[in-house]
């Protein structure tokens, strides 16, 4: 791959024309690391690195099966999305998500628009373990670098899928949870026995037309109501933890 090729990986065309995507940072490198055993295609991963972060800062012992690749300062800022650049960069293949597991927990998003939001619920799914992510078309780029850096590593970890319409998750999924402003409160025992769980918009929510389809059960995280609702991603969080704390 030429310096060329590399640079038009920041444009999301060229990332979905070569399935190929940036991971930036040392601390995104060392979780893909720890995902080399569980999925093994991320072992195609290329790791660049210039030379003062390799003689100074590089992770010892460093793994023989991801040789690493050099590159000037100048080539590492020119590939970075951030202003202060670490010297590492992996571009790393997209991987298609495992089979689903046993007692698996799905979160469906629906036009999720804001990359951090997307990257935090991401990072939320990895720590409580065990969920699949799925998204609507129309949803924030998944291997945009700022869903990447916000995940912490948690892409190379969750299950996701792209493109799933509400047809499609109604057909795989019958019983669904829509996480709503004027549903159940999600303490209620059924909140635990749904298929899958569905979250919208940050700023429109579920569309009347997506709760008409997709005809599940409203619920809803009760508040005092003191401002208008409740950001996504600490909504995906409280509704994780719900899901899993022990009864």
């Amino acid at each position: 791959m030429t310096f060329d090729d590399l640079k038009k990986l920041r444009l999301r065309e060229h990332r979905d024309q070569t399935g190929l995507y940036f991971a930036e940072g040392e601390h995104l490198v060392l979780e893909l690391l720890r995902a080399l055993p569980d999925t093994p295609k991320l072992r195609a991963t290329q790791v660049f690195v210039t030379h003062e972060y390799e003689s100074e800062k590089l992770p010892q012992p460093w793994p023989s099966q991801l040789p690493l690749q050099r590159l000037s300062a100048r080539q590492m800022a020119a590939l970075s999305d951030t202003r202060s650049p670490q010297g590492i960069i992996a571009v790393v293949p997209m991987v298609e998500p495992i089979s689903p597991r046993a007692g698996e927990r799905v979160f469906y998003l629906h036009e999720v628009q804001d990359p951090g939001n997307l990257g935090t619920i991401l990072r939320t799914l990895a720590w409580f373990g065990n969920f699949r992510c799925l998204l609507s078309p129309q949803s924030a780029d998944l291997y945009n670098p700022k869903v990447v850096r916000a995940s912490m590593g948690a892409i190379f970890h969750v299950p996701i899928e792209r493109e799933v319409t509400p047809e499609t998750l109604r057909a795989r999924y019958p019983r669904l949870a829509l996480l709503d402003l004027n549903g159940q409160p999600i303490s209620a025992t059924t909140f635990r026995t749904f298929d899958a769980y569905v979250f919208g918009n940050e700023a429109r929510g579920l569309p009347a037309e997506a709760l008409e389809l997709l005809k599940g059960d409203t619920y809803s995280i009760h508040g005092a109501r003191q401002i208008e609702s409740l950001n996504l991603a600490a909504a995906v969080n409280i509704c994780a933890y719900e899901l899993t704390r022990p009864q």
